[in-house]
């Protein structure tokens, strides 16, 4: 894909996002997931044949969408240039999610605003995994600030890496890779060996572009003119604290995050009423507030068009 394509990508993703009634590749590799899901888990006996599985399906599902973008962007092309790139464009513009970021952070900060905790609660648990029932005010805020980071990450940063490096079939495949994780890659007695080699390849894939995030998040509060930041704690904290997380990824992003805003991330969450303890992300820093959210939107916005330049940059020497 030429730079142009992508940047044309990103416009469409920033004006449409993700219509739910649209056909859209992510949904059906998910579907495909949960199909692939029930049909070895009926049919595989013991951990050994459930990690034999979960390899096949980590490994085939990326590799199929691969060749099946790569094949259906070849044929369009074929039959007409101009067709072949608004296929390519199209296709480009479902691997990435900074417009439906934007609304799901939108979506919990709106009702915070008007002090309507249960709708920011049921919106939160939109786009976390964690209990949120009874979540406080700073609690959503946390949780929210949280999930801005991690998905500047791997919906915004990571997908633009893949489409530079290698077009719309790479960055599918990388998709099919995040989503298998977020679907199987836990670690619970179902998911345990059968998502294994899931849950190992999204560390794999995200490796570079959780770290570029960091970097990419630090550069947004240099560049933005009001300092509401604090640029050196960020540096400091992401690698001082960045390491300390359960995903070898997530933290990078989540930490150069809570020395910008000066915030404490990380503490205790509730999953499925069992509460789990992670490590302290600037354990110094104040408590999540409400203003946070809309400071920490306004570095994804501006780290997502700094990615962007440089995802457009690189196609275009190529």
């Amino acid at each position: 894909m030429t730079a142009g394509d992508l940047l044309l990508a990103a416009v469409l993703d920033a004006l449409m996002g993700d219509p739910r009634l649209s056909p859209h590749p992510v949904r059906l590799m998910g579907r495909c997931i949960a199909w692939c899901d029930e049909f070895l888990h009926a049919r595989c006996r013991g951990s050994k044949g459930l990690l034999i599985a979960g390899v096949c399906l980590a490994l085939g599902l990326p590799l199929g969408v691969f060749g099946m973008s790569a094949m259906l962007i070849g044929l369009a092309e074929r039959l007409d240039s101009l067709f072949g790139s608004v296929v390519t464009i199209w296709l480009a513009s479902t691997t990435l999610a900074a417009r439906d970021l934007r609304d799901h952070v939108r979506a919990v900060e709106r009702p915070l605003l008007a002090g309507d905790l249960p709708t920011a609660r049921l919106a939160l648990g939109m786009i976390v995994g964690r209990d949120t029932a009874h979540l406080s005010e700073s609690e959503i805020s946390r949780a929210t600030i949280e999930t801005t980071a991690e998905s500047t990450a791997d919906g915004i940063i990571a997908p633009l890496f893949y489409l530079a490096l290698g077009g719309v079939p790479l960055a599918l495949a990388y998709k099919a890779i995040n989503t298998l994780d977020s679907m199987v890659g836990h670690r619970d007695e179902r998911y345990i060996d059968f998502g294994w080699a899931s849950a190992r390849l999204d560390d794999v894939v995200n490796w570079i572009p959780a770290r570029m995030t960091a970097g990419l998040l630090i550069l947004s509060a240099a560049l933005i003119p009001r300092r509401s930041y604090g640029v050196g704690r960020g540096w400091v904290v992401l690698l001082r604290d960045g390491g300390n997380h359960p995903s070898p990824n997530s933290g990078r992003p989540e930490a150069a995050m809570a020395g910008l805003l000066g915030v404490r991330l990380g503490g205790t969450n509730c999953y499925d009423g069992v509460a789990e303890e992670r490590p302290l992300l600037n354990p110094e820093g104040r408590a999540a507030e409400l203003r946070d959210i809309a400071l920490a939107l306004r570095l994804m916005v501006v780290a997502s068009l700094l990615g962007l330049m440089l995802a457009a940059g690189w196609r275009w020497l190529l």
